[in-house]
């Protein structure tokens, strides 16, 4: 019971949080006000962990030291100058300069901990404008969470996430990109495994992946000590989310020097990741100009990507990134799964050179950008047999190198903040499970009508290297047997056609009447 009311309280303290920060409405753009409560947030938090380690230099007899910043940085706590502290902004919060004081704080931390460059707001409070007394009314609230009371269950870490879930589903369609929901960061773990050695995300967004990549490793007694993360972002803001996300919970990483475009400026060239995970944008246009990029190493023995679309050249980047044996999960529009020219030859060659090792098509309405089926593609640069040495066990891998997994999970998932999708734990486990089974030499795969199909290269070569799951996964009812992503674009052709027709009629209908010396409007 008493389990369950911790729960419950930490629950009333998000949704105090995310009620107070509503308040901002009006004087405040939603895709503004998330970075004024998080960069709160983090300097409620960073103030209380300095407090909690000032007190420990006390009581060792190190007085002389408390206000020496070496004494907090060598322990992974930033050292905050007396004007930065929590205290100090709620001693101030009815101020009729609070923002200005704000926006000196968060300066004043970046300049004293290095690893924090580039992560905070540079005089954002000042330039909002903002009401007052809301401001002020929302330090109340962050003033009443105990950021160190549970440590073990991340109370800091969970409020964040909440509220980067929260804004990303206010933003609607279009924003929200900084966002990938949990369940699907979720599942790309579980399946990658990525227990030790180097991650890599080329469009981190608010660092995500970063942040399930270390609760996997501690959920099965790793040690994130033994995991390097590197990472891209190309939104300015989205880069300082990243940054305190990352910050917020002690996790290190490399983000590059500044935001940049992972195309027109790779920051981390010569990196060779154990795994990578992504979500890149769907279906991005324009990504390069026409003469631009055409001799990038990243598509060294592949096709030049067209410019129409980048899917294709972010699977480059990242397979370009792959270590011996990496592996890579990642999110791609359902369109990349088929389709011809260029994109063909790119995809018949990653099958060919074996690094497709699953294909997992997920349900709709599982992102708040878009309402449409998204796939998750899993490579492998080592799909043959071999054994695996863990902490505590050691995994032997059957030789599946001329074999592709494919999932159909678009009827999977529960309902999420209503007109969502997402999936649950146990379902999450039971497709990792069956991932696994069909990896390694102790499982007893067998393909499930309606569920997975194992199929060799030969069956993919017949399909003319086409992805789409629905082509080798058994139906039991026969017609669910089609390419939906062929099907909707057939639709939407048609539809488009009777638009058109349906225009052309109302023209000749307006011209006859204008004939006759009428004038109108249909």
């Amino acid at each position: 019971m008493a389990k369950s009311s911790k729960k419950k309280n930490d629950k009333s303290i998000e949704e105090s949080l995310w009620d107070s920060a509503n308040k901002l409405r009006g004087t405040v753009e939603s895709s503004e006000y998330k970075h004024v409560v998080l960069s709160l947030i983090f300097l409620k938090f960073a103030s209380d962990k300095f407090q909690k380690h000032k007190k420990k230099l006390i009581e060792e007899g190190k007085e002389d030291f408390i206000e020496m910043k070496e004494f907090y940085n060598k322990d992974n706590v930033f050292f905050l100058p007396e004007k930065a502290r929590w205290s100090f902004i709620k001693d101030n919060a009815k101020q009729d300069d609070i923002a200005l004081k704000i926006d000196t704080a968060l300066n004043t931390v970046e300049k004293n901990n290095p690893a924090l460059k580039g992560a905070l707001p540079d005089n954002y409070f000042s330039r909002l404008n903002m009401d007052g007394s809301k401001l002020s009314a929302l330090i109340d609230t962050i003033n009443n969470i105990d950021t160190l009371k549970d440590e073990e269950n991340d109370i800091v870490g969970r409020v964040y996430e909440y509220f980067l879930n929260k804004f990303a589903l206010a933003e609607g369609k279009g924003k929200g990109e900084f966002y990938t929901p949990k369940s699907i960061v979720k599942l790309i773990a579980e399946l990658i495994e990525p227990y030790k050695g180097v991650i890599y995300d080329p469009a981190c967004g608010s660092g995500g992946m970063f942040v399930q990549s270390i609760k996997f490793i501690e959920a099965h007694n790793g040690n994130k000590k033994e995991v390097s993360i590197y990472g891209q972002e190309y939104t300015s803001t989205t880069y300082k989310l990243a940054k305190m996300n990352l910050a917020i919970r002690g996790i290190s990483a490399n983000l590059g020097d500044e935001p940049a475009d992972t195309f027109a400026k790779d920051q981390h060239q010569d990196l060779k990741a154990d795994y990578v995970m992504a979500n890149p944008p769907f279906n991005q246009k324009s990504w390069r100009a026409a003469n631009e990029l055409k001799d990038d190493p990243r598509w060294d023995g592949y096709p030049v990507p067209p410019t129409s679309n980048a899917n294709y050249a972010w699977i480059l980047n990242m397979v370009s990134k792959l270590s011996q044996n990496g592996m890579a999960g990642f999110i791609l529009a359902n369109g990349a799964l088929s389709g011809g020219g260029d994109e063909f030859e790119i995809r018949k060659k990653l099958i060919e050179n074996r690094l497709v090792e699953a294909i997992l098509v997920l349900p709709m309405r599982m992102f708040y950008t878009t309402d449409i089926s998204v796939t998750l593609w899993i490579l492998n640069n080592n799909k043959k047999s071999y054994t695996d040495k863990r902490q505590n066990e050691t995994v032997k891998y059957r030789d599946r190198e001329d074999e592709i997994l494919f999932v159909d999970l678009r009827k999977w998932g529960e309902p999420f903040e209503k007109k969502y999708i997402q999936l649950p734990e146990d379902q999450i486990q039971d497709v990792a499970q069956t991932f696994h089974s069909w990896q390694r030499e102790e499982g007893d795969y067998e393909n499930k009508a309606e569920f997975t199909y194992s199929a060799d290269i030969d069956e993919v070569r017949d399909k003319d290297y086409s992805l789409v799951p629905s082509k080798y996964i058994e139906f039991i009812n026969r017609d669910e047997v089609i390419d939906f992503d062929e099907k909707m674009t057939s639709l939407q052709s048609e539809f488009s056609e009777l638009l058109q027709k349906e225009e052309e009629s109302k023209r000749e209908l307006q011209n006859i009447f204008k004939d006759l010396g009428y004038e109108i409007k249909l």
